[in-house]
């Protein structure tokens, strides 16, 4: 970050004691506590949007999480001379979940449920986006597929990666399909069954992993809401559990205990179970390792995305397994 930006924070109403550099941003002790400047790549709309969903969190008092600090003007972005955009918000100093220690996994996904109830906005806020369509998503992530397999065929001196990649491709390209499939039509049922409210949307914080889960001497503290958008909560469950079960093998028992915790907090209805089912179900660490592949210099290719593609191979029997253990209802839906 460009040591000018500390000059920024003469526009705020606060006393700085001292600054330092943290990962990319300002880190600031102030007469306010700790703040942290920065830079900011969104639009206007986009930070207005989230800061009515963190003063929203912070009405509920359910949990800690960031707030935008204000410049003295009230305007919630200050600009450098370069033009580039910052943004001043509360900071917490502690450590990153521990995603090897299971009460603390269990202690996130509870504090998830929690963020969940506080997530809602009035249907006319101003810049609201179109909520998001997993349908379209997979549709999308399928099209890549199918050209990623393409260019392999189609490609003549190939790498072990490569080899490796396309003897596994078929078998993974027909799961993403049939998946896509089976969530478009259970996906139909649910909006013939259910009248949503117009009056609210529910949001989802976006990118809900241990990074952005802080601990303190005070208990747990989010950051980075950037990402928020309006989508099923389970959005956000899902992420973190793809994540926790990937590091655990994808055990039965792990996968169980972070259900437990939500559903403590926060029932999950039987839409949004089936829901997480299809979410956790779609290879999407597959698409992501082709797509990556696909998308950069072939020249070289790096030996971590080989260990990758290992990884989720052998990892796929692990995977299939939890799925018909966890969701044996949903999953018995599959063969009839």
């Amino acid at each position: 970050m460009n040591d000018r930006a500390v000059e920024l924070l003469e526009q705020y109403e606060i006393e700085v004691l001292r600054t330092r550099k943290g990962r990319g941003a300002i880190v600031c002790d102030t007469d306010q506590g700790c703040l942290i400047l920065k830079e900011y790549t969104g639009n206007s709309d986009r930070i207005q949007l989230q800061n009515r969903l963190l003063q929203r969190i912070s009405e509920k008092g359910l949990i800690q999480a960031e707030r935008i600090v204000p410049a003295r003007d009230g305007s919630l972005l200050v600009k450098d001379m370069d033009g580039t955009e910052y943004v001043l918000k509360t900071w917490l100093e502690g450590r990153e979940c521990n995603i090897y220690d299971r009460s603390e996994c269990s202690s996130a996904v509870s504090l998830l449920a929690q963020l969940h109830q506080c997530m809602e906005l009035p249907g006319d806020t101003p810049g609201l986006p179109a909520a998001f369509s997993p349908e379209k998503e997979y549709e999308k992530h399928n099209r890549e597929l199918r050209r990623v397999r393409k260019f392999l065929k189609q490609k003549g001196q190939k790498t072990w990666f490569e080899i490796s990649l396309q003897n596994t491709f078929d078998y993974f390209l027909e799961q993403a399909q049939e998946v896509t499939e089976e969530w478009k039509e259970y996906s139909a049922q649910a909006k013939v069954q259910t009248t949503p409210d117009s009056s609210l949307v529910t949001f989802c914080h976006g990118d809900y992993q241990y990074h952005n889960i802080l601990k303190g001497s005070n208990g747990w503290f989010l950051v980075n809401f950037e990402k928020c958008l309006p989508d099923n909560p389970i959005r956000d469950l899902y992420l973190l559990m793809r994540k926790l079960l990937e590091k655990g093998n994808w055990s039965v028992s792990l996968g169980t205990e972070l259900l437990a915790a939500y559903e403590k907090e926060s029932p999950l209805p039987a839409m949004s179970r089936i829901d997480l089912y299809y979410r956790l179900a779609y290879p999407e660490k597959f698409w992501k390792i082709a797509n990556f592949y696909y998308n950069s210099g072939k020249a070289w290719i790096p030996g971590r995305n080989q260990e990758k593609l290992e990884k989720l191979i052998a990892q796929e029997k692990e995977k299939q397994h939890f799925l018909d253990e966890v969701f044996r209802s949903i999953s018995g839906m599959r063969s009839t």
